[in-house]
């Protein structure tokens, strides 16, 4: 198997690490606290991907007992997603909630910033 058949029968690997490696650099390298929690979403994102792609099965059909089929899906990878997914949504709504508050204290949602503000107190 050469690169290019391996990369395209992979692809959903190489978009899970494209998005955690972008969510990461978000998170690490821009002061901006709003910047941080998109790189923090996507970086969740990607693993969901990830954990959507390893519950795939070739050939494999819906959780469903049907006579003649041998090969069935697992569904609590599935499960597990969409409780993270909630998880997910409900941990940015709080982080969203925090930098609007810390923005009423410190008037930035820089970090840079405001640790020069605490510094002078």
């Amino acid at each position: 198997m050469d690169f290019v058949d391996g990369f395209a029968t992979h692809y959903n690997y190489w978009i899970v690490i494209i998005l955690m490696m972008t969510g990461f650099y978000l998170v690490i390298a821009r002061p901006n606290m709003v910047k941080q929690l998109v790189g923090l979403s996507l970086f969740q994102g990607s693993m969901f991907i990830l954990y959507i792609s390893f519950a795939y099965v070739t050939g494999g059909s819906a959780p469903i007992i049907v006579e003649g089929e041998q090969s069935y899906a697992n569904p609590l990878p599935h499960v597990l997603i969409l409780t993270a997914i909630v998880v997910g949504i409900s941990t940015t709504a709080v982080g969203l909630a925090l930098v609007v508050r810390i923005h009423q204290a410190f008037g930035t949602i820089e970090e840079d910033e405001i640790h020069d503000l605490t510094r002078e107190d």
